[in-house]
């Protein structure tokens, strides 16, 4: 008897499942490549294309064309998420759904093919552990290699209140706030040169003990792939995280602090709710205000220890914009307005700040309605 090579096996298996479903998918015009990914969609209506691609272990590149075929063959349809406009969701069409269960059939009928002679289920078993080794071993890659990391300050004693801490940016922004000080990061040109997680989990795991914590921004850091696994492995080294956001993703928002990765949340009101969508940048039509309402009483609610801050521009607020938002978070215990100061890397240049005195002048109006509020990084002048 030839000795048994596991490589021509695997691959002998992988051909001639392949050859199968290939034969009997014809009719549908549907190739062997394309039926996992069916199968994923109609599994999880409403999936993305990246979700698709992280669960069926498929590279990028194959996943777009496979589905894009399905779409072309209208099978599957791409919708905008409603919530964010970046986000494309995929759903099985009134086509696909006609032939389902044929699929389902033709799926069991290789899997009873396949398991004639042999006991099947130990095979699967077995199947299932090697197929875990392959991925632990062959080629391990860390959870959170979906995070962009734009930016690192080392150490800081402003950004974590009462921290000494890291600050870790990340880039892209789902806003485009016009006095953003922070435009590579929202607009991440071309050339953007990201750091690598590993790196900076690496400096983290040397600076525990003189660090206290460390603080997630951005951008906006709820848009991230894997940021969810990137702040476990921070957690996991006895950090303190702290998380900025823009608060346009309440689900999201509320998944990450009810975890208990997050021990500091940060929210930026922008405006009050007439003029929210003019000051970070969208249309009307575009922007959800009720995505903001729900992330604002999400943390009134929760006892996550939080901020609300407001960076005040003399073009975009007024005292009667503040005393809006004031009356909007009342009984927060903190909330902050922050002087505007003008950078080479706003995204455009040209607004102007508030003096320290009408500062303080509007720091009064809101302290009516929110007593511990507090002004923030505000310059003589």
């Amino acid at each position: 008897m030839a000795e048994s090579s596991f490589l021509i096996d695997i691959s002998a298996l992988y051909r001639n499942v392949q050859k199968y479903f290939d034969k009997t998918m014809a009719k549908y015009e549907i190739g062997s490549g394309q039926l996992i990914f069916l199968f994923l969609i109609y599994e999880q209506e409403g999936i993305t294309m990246n979700e698709v691609s992280r669960i069926g272990e498929v590279d990028k590149g194959t996943t777009t064309k496979s589905i894009q075929k399905l779409i072309e063959q209208g099978y599957v349809l791409s919708k905008v998420d409603e919530n964010d406009r970046r986000v494309k969701r995929l759903y099985t069409t009134q086509r696909a759904l006609e032939i389902m269960n044929e699929l389902y059939d033709l799926r069991n009928e290789c899997r009873q093919k396949l398991a004639i002679n042999t006991d099947f289920g130990k095979f699967e078993d077995l199947l299932d552990k090697v197929t875990t080794n392959s991925r632990m071993y062959l080629n391990p890659e860390p959870l959170y290699s979906g995070i962009k990391i734009g930016g690192l300050q080392k150490m800081t004693m402003l950004d974590y209140p009462g921290k000494m801490a890291a600050t870790v940016f990340t880039g892209g922004c789902n806003f485009k706030c016009a006095y953003c000080h922070n435009r590579d990061l929202v607009f991440v040109p071309d050339n953007y040169e990201f750091y690598d997680p590993d790196d900076v989990l690496a400096y983290l795991e040397k600076r525990k003990g003189i660090l206290d914590g460390v603080c997630v921004t951005g951008g906006e850091p709820l848009i991230q792939e894997d940021l969810e696994d990137f702040i476990k492995a921070i957690k996991e080294m006895g950090y303190l995280v702290k998380l900025d956001t823009n608060g346009y993703f309440p689900d999201r928002l509320a998944k990450i602090c009810e975890t208990g990765m997050v021990d500091y949340v940060a929210m930026d009101v922008k405006n009050s709710r007439e003029r929210y969508y003019e000051t970070v940048g969208l249309n009307a039509d575009v922007f959800r205000i009720k995505q903001i309402e729900a992330s604002v009483k999400y943390l009134k609610a929760s006892p996550i220890e939080h901020e609300f801050r407001t960076t005040v521009v003399r073009e975009f607020h007024t005292k009667d914009d503040l005393i809006k938002i004031a009356k909007w978070i009342q009984g927060s215990e903190h909330y902050y307005l922050q002087q505007y100061t003008e950078t080479s890397n706003v995204i455009q240049p040209g607004w102007s700040a508030y003096s320290k005195d009408e500062m303080m002048e509007l720091l009064e109006a809101v302290q009516k309605y929110v007593p511990t509020a507090e002004l923030r990084g505000v310059k003589e002048g």
